[in-house]
């Protein structure tokens, strides 16, 4: 079981950065158009926010099953292991919670230049986040 879901795990995100790649660039390209925010924009958005709700919840259940997960937390010498026991995690977790702040401030604007402000600045920012504590010699 636990195979599966390391393998769904790593799979998985490369869908999730892809959507978040894509609501990112589109927020970009809508906010610097002037275009108007469609539920077109609302449902990559969405689905963004979807495909990283879905890594975390993948990535927590691994990170409870792992042998590694856990029991590395007391070696915070080794760098691979503050990496995928610490930091990923943690680092994991603020990031799409501002993905989520993202989603929720958007909700409450009422003009579409503002709604793809908040996409841009905190999709923006937790696809960075992210980016930089994937384990990539892990990855690949």
């Amino acid at each position: 079981m636990y195979h599966f879901i390391q393998k769904f795990h790593s799979g998985w995100a490369y869908l999730a950065l892809a959507l978040l790649l894509f609501a990112v660039i589109n927020a970009l390209m809508g906010k610097s158009s002037g275009r108007e925010f469609t539920a077109r924009d609302r449902k990559i958005g969405l689905f963004a926010l979807i495909a990283t709700h879905i890594q975390l919840v993948v990535g927590l259940i691994l990170y409870f099953v792992s042998p590694l997960g856990k029991a590395l937390l007391g070696d915070m010498s080794n760098a691979e292991a503050r990496l995928t026991s610490m930091e990923h995690p943690l680092v994991n977790i603020i990031a799409i919670v501002l993905i989520t702040v993202g989603w929720s401030t958007h909700k409450k604007a009422t003009e579409s230049s503002v709604k793809f402000n908040k996409f841009t600045i905190f999709y923006t920012l937790g696809l960075l986040l992210i980016l930089s504590r994937i384990p990539w010699s892990l990855w690949f």
